[in-house]
């Protein structure tokens, strides 16, 4: 399951309460905000992800630049 220990009656149990507290009318708005949000986080982390693998791949061009440089 994507969602863990949580199950497809939790999920019609939550579905149910977001329906009776918003209405249906703002729950497709929540779907896009909430769909927004999470693709923002997505791109976020992806980018820290990114910037430590950069950041390590510069670190270890500098550290094999240094040990393959001949010595005078």
């Amino acid at each position: 399951m994507p969602f863990g220990n949580i199950g497809v009656g939790g999920l019609i149990l939550i579905l149910i309460i977001a329906l009776i507290i918003f209405g249906p009318s703002k729950l497709p708005e929540l779907g896009r905000a909430f769909g927004r949000t999470l693709s923002e986080f997505k791109g976020a982390t992806r980018g820290l992800v990114n910037g430590d693998e950069e950041e390590n791949m510069k670190n270890d061009q500098a550290s094999a630049a240094t040990v393959s440089k001949p010595q005078s």
